[in-house]
């Protein structure tokens, strides 16, 4: 277990990288109407819009194979590449560094680092996944109508890019990627809900319209994924995407105050 892997080791590493599991998952979701406008506006090149402007905002914790014990949120667009409809992840923010590297190094995912919080008293449950005091995204949900345990199927898309080694752009081309998701779901649960996005100059959740919510859904379960690589992007035609997923490194200097001051 040093600085250079064996062989054994590389073989171990690699056979759970190609299966990960995320197990007692635990997620609240609330599906909702944005515009045709913004859904056009967020997809990068390689992805269209699916016929309905949807969104999806999520909060949750798992336990894994792969990455331990983490939770967090996500916002997801309604998404079609080719004959492929999934959800474009827009952004995704965990609360431990080994879910952040693996999700951003493996499958392509915006991760950041915030907090989440999920309560339920009896059919209602509220979350929120918050950072530096903001609770970007809030949802309350009144889930009356239990599904029963169920088997179902989920995929996301992804892009996977790097930033130039000297600042000018991207290193090489992206690469849009598709997660497959397995769902054994043992919690199914439905009803109606709010949602209130909030933002700040990294993460500007609020510019997001909600024009409707279609309906607030809970589940509890194991999810099973694999993925694969679907096509490339040119780099600087990512490159506007790719900059609003991470940071603005200069809404960052500290430098500055310490001069002025």
């Amino acid at each position: 277990m040093g600085f250079v892997k064996t062989k054994e080791e590389i073989s171990r590493i690699q056979e759970i990288i190609k299966a990960p599991r995320f197990v007692n998952a635990e997620m609240l979701q609330i599906e909702f109407l944005t515009t045709p406008e913004t859904v056009q506006n967020l997809l990068p090149p390689g992805l269209e819009p699916t016929e309905e402007p949807l969104m999806v905002a999520m909060v949750g914790r798992w336990q894994s194979n792969c990455v331990a014990d983490y939770d967090g949120g996500a916002l997801y667009v309604a998404a079609r590449h080719g004959d492929i409809e999934a959800t474009y992840v827009l952004a995704m923010h965990m609360s431990t560094d080994a879910a952040i590297i693996y999700g951003r190094e493996v499958l392509g995912e915006p991760k950041k680092y915030a907090e989440m919080d999920l309560r339920k008293r009896g059919n209602r449950m509220s979350g929120w996944l918050g950072k530096d005091g903001v609770r970007l995204i809030e949802i309350e949900a009144d889930l009356h109508t239990d599904l029963g345990p169920a088997q179902e199927t989920g995929a996301n898309f992804n892009v996977k890019a790097l930033p130039a080694t000297d600042g000018n752009g991207l290193e090489h081309d992206a690469v849009l990627t598709l997660a497959e998701f397995n769902l054994d779901l043992s919690v199914n649960r439905e009803g109606t809900g709010s949602l209130t996005l909030r933002g700040t100059p990294q993460d500007p959740f609020d510019e997001i319209e909600v024009v409707s919510v279609n309906r607030a859904t809970y589940v509890e379960g194991d999810l099973i994924a694999s993925a694969r690589s679907l096509a490339t992007i040119p780099a600087e035609d990512f490159l506007p995407y790719f900059y609003a997923r991470a940071y603005d490194w200069s809404l960052l200097d500290t430098e500055e105050v310490l001069s002025a001051s």
